[in-house]
């Protein structure tokens, strides 16, 4: 019985990387790196793991009347922004420091908007304010009283508010910006591949 013969190689030569005494290309080891990052953070702190949402207070006192709808697309129906009950006339406060970036009629109300930077801008419908575009506004101040629609009709059954929300143009919940919700997180399915 005779055995088949076996195959060895030998790698090929490695590429010299010295020039002399001193290596041509020189960098740490990847576990020197990690270790040299890691005392590194810890000696300046490390930084937050990710950015929060600012924290914003109602605009108004009352309770939810109509919760965010989402809409399936862009251009589809859905409830953008949340119903908040107040008394007829009662007072709008800003969620937070802004900038008024809109107040003026839309249609048949009168909306105000507030620019709070970071791409965040809170509208609020059906309102009336005296604030003009550019002042300046502080969280908690007074920046409008809810109003009607023109036909003397509420936004709700009852006198409401529509606060809405937008993060770089796009809807969110209101409600997110208060605490009051967790934002939603995608988990795989269950023995998925």
């Amino acid at each position: 019985m005779s055995s088949a013969p076996v195959m060895t190689t030998t790698p090929p030569a490695p590429v010299p990387l010295v020039a002399g005494d001193r290596p041509l290309f020189w960098g740490p080891r990847p576990r020197s790196a990690l270790l040299a990052l890691l005392m590194l953070l810890a000696l300046l702190g490390m930084p937050p793991a990710a950015a929060e949402h600012p924290q914003w207070q109602r605009p108004v006192p009352g309770g939810l009347v109509q919760e965010y709808q989402a809409p399936p697309a862009p251009w589809a129906a859905g409830h953008r922004g949340v119903d908040l009950a107040v008394p007829a006339g009662g007072e709008v406060r800003s969620p937070a420091d802004g900038v008024v970036s809109f107040s003026g009629a839309v249609v048949n109300r009168e909306v105000l908007s507030i620019n709070h930077g970071a791409g965040y801008v809170s509208s609020f419908e059906p309102v009336e304010s005296e604030l003009e575009v550019g002042e300046a506004v502080a969280q908690g101040e007074v920046v409008a009283a809810l109003s009607t629609y023109d036909d003397s009709s509420n936004h709700c059954d009852q006198p409401c508010l529509h606060w809405g929300v937008r993060l770089h143009g796009n809807y969110i919940n209101p409600l997110l910006m208060l605490g009051e919700l967790e934002p939603s997180v995608l988990l795989p399915l269950a023995g998925g591949d």
